[in-house]
């Protein structure tokens, strides 16, 4: 499918999500109210009541200055950005990349964000433990990014369920709204097993593979992945984005009219990404991987 025909397709989809289904919702006699929870800035009353809630900060903080440099300076020239097809061996279990914090767009349109964070006290593990336990309710999402992060639902709740840490997100969908930078955004990322898709995952690391779609129109707008890897005193985590790389999937219709409900932020012009976008992610990569990791290992050992 050509470009011009998948937005028109999402944009089609989308109207059809908004017009159909935005109705009901608003009647709401057959959505559950937990499927359409509010969107909401920051925390709110009942969140510091959570046992969770000492973790809770007003702000984010601030990004490492090897990404405050990187969201100042240029953008990759067109012919120095990493190709998605090879990022198997970008992020190899050993080794670095030419590119480890940067942004670009490559002459085929795919904007590339890449970002690494030192993390002290911190293990593979735990990253694994906390993208199965996150995304359940908003309030444990905004503890990543209490600026940016505003909605968070899955489209299966596994998170007391009895698996391990990986089999509750793999293969599963969070639903997320977040700022990235001055956009909202309203994505539903898939998590897929990164072994399956020819990554080399060795015992003591992790790699978080995932795509990433809209949350109301049927259109994937690219990959993610986050490798964790062992280092001195901790780990660092090696995250990459490889946006415009296009595709179709059958939308969460509930997950679909709520965020409908919430107060769409879809746009058929937001299929296409911008090197903006890619600059902003950058930034909020940074800001959310640093602020966490600052906290993961209490919050791990605590609840985990």
């Amino acid at each position: 499918m050509s470009r011009r025909g998948m937005l028109g397709a999402a944009a089609v989809a989308a109207g059809a999500v908004t017009v159909g289904i935005a109705p009901r919702v608003r009647a709401a006699p057959t959505l559950p109210s937990a499927a359409c929870a509010v969107r909401y800035p920051g925390y709110r009353g009942a969140d510091f009541a959570l046992p969770y809630a000492h973790y809770m900060q007003a702000r984010t903080a601030p990004a490492p200055q090897v990404v405050t440099d990187a969201f100042a300076g240029p953008a990759l020239p067109p012919g120095a950005v990493p190709r998605f097809e090879d990022i198997t061996r970008d992020l190899g279990p050993t080794g670095t990349s030419a590119v480890e914090t940067g942004y670009g767009q490559g002459a085929d349109g795919v904007v590339f964000v890449a970002v690494r964070t030192v993390m002290p006290r911190v293990t593979a593990a735990m990253w694994d433990w906390w993208f199965g336990w996150h995304s359940s309710e908003a309030a444990r999402y905004k503890l990543w990014h209490p600026d940016a992060h505003q909605f968070a639902a899955l489209d299966t709740d596994l998170t007391t369920a009895d698996l391990t840490d990986r089999q509750k997100y793999i293969g599963n969908t969070t639903y997320v709204d977040e700022y990235v930078g001055p956009k909202l955004q309203q994505l539903g990322i898939n998590f897929r097993d990164p072994v399956a898709h020819g990554f080399t995952v060795p015992s003591d690391q992790t790699i978080v593979f995932g795509r990433v779609g809209s949350s109301i129109a049927p259109v994937d707008l690219g990959w993610l992945a986050h490798q964790v890897r062992p280092i001195e005193g901790g780990a660092e985590m090696r995250s990459r984005f490889h946006l415009n790389l296009r595709g179709l999937h059958v939308p969460n219709v509930t997950q679909a009219a709520c965020a409908v409900a919430r107060g769409a932020s879809v746009d058929p012009t937001d299929l296409q990404l911008s090197l903006d976008l890619g600059r902003d992610l950058l930034m909020h990569c940074g800001q959310e991987m640093n602020h966490l990791a600052a906290f993961l290992p209490e919050l791990h050992a605590e609840f985990s």
